[in-house]
């Protein structure tokens, strides 16, 4: 029912904590690997943990094009695309599985986080704290099937982790859910396009798995070239007009760098 597919890239010193969290679950769900740069870290890991590494035919097209690759390695209803410097609380699939069979007309299903900054578990921040505020209307489980309130959660900022997220591949309408020439909105930009689709945006209000922010992330490094500001604007046009969106991204700027 459920796949984690890891996202595999180059050779991550933290590539294996993630394979062993998504490993060792409570529930038991299939693991495979997926890459656009296959090297002998990687297979060697794979092998260790006697998993399948699937080979992106089409590598350097770009982030959103390996994520859509990464999501169709996953042959399950559910699919989660596990970042490999990310990490995986025991219960993080079980809780997936049990919120979908509640609600199985479900888009997505994703959870709250914390974040992983110099191996310390950090659960709350500014950035964090905004996006907590961001996502209170969808505790409400209610309220996540209406489009008014999916856009909303997303109209002031990406307040959905990546990582967090389950995909329920049979109530999603496209194959190209991440395919864009950004470079760090590329979730974001699969959020809008998704919250118009019918079905339910259903928010876990659990910690239940960890992003890791350091120097080398790609996340980190694209927020020091601010192309992520740039970015940001051309999301908020989707929500808000031109003048809007300009007061929205200057405010936004500033939980940009509790990433620093």
């Amino acid at each position: 029912m459920h796949t984690y597919v890891v996202l595999a890239y180059k050779e991550s010193e933290y590539l294996e904590k993630c394979i062993k969290s998504v490993c060792n679950q409570k529930y038991k769900s299939k693991v495979v690997i997926a890459t656009s740069t296959p090297n002998n870290y990687i297979y060697d890991l794979a092998n260790k943990y006697n998993l399948e590494v699937i080979i992106n035919p089409n590598p350097g097209m770009g982030i959103g094009y390996d994520f859509d690759f990464a999501l169709s390695c996953g042959k399950t209803e559910l699919v989660t695309i596990a970042h490999q410097d990310d990490i995986y609380d025991f219960d993080y699939s079980y809780n997936m599985v049990r919120m979908y069979k509640k609600y199985p007309k479900s888009v997505i299903l994703f959870s709250d986080y914390y974040e992983i900054r110099n191996e310390n578990k950090v659960s709350s921040n500014t950035n964090l704290k905004i996006k907590r505020i961001l996502l209170f209307p969808l505790r409400v489980k209610f309220l996540s099937a209406f489009k008014f309130w999916k856009r909303f959660v997303i109209r002031f900022g990406n307040a959905i982790s990546c990582p967090a997220v389950t995909f329920v591949k049979n109530n999603i309408s496209t194959n190209d859910v991440f395919k864009c020439n950004f470079v760090c909105d590329v979730d974001w930009f699969a959020w809008e396009k998704l919250s118009l689709l019918k079905g339910n945006f259903l928010f876990v209000n659990k910690k239940l798995m960890g992003h890791r922010v350091h120097e080398e992330s790609t996340t980190t490094e694209i927020i020091n070239e601010r192309v992520r500001t740039k970015e940001d604007f051309v999301m908020f046009q989707k929500f808000w007009p031109r003048c809007i969106s300009k007061l929205i991204n200057r405010f936004y700027v500033k939980a940009e760098e509790s990433n620093g």
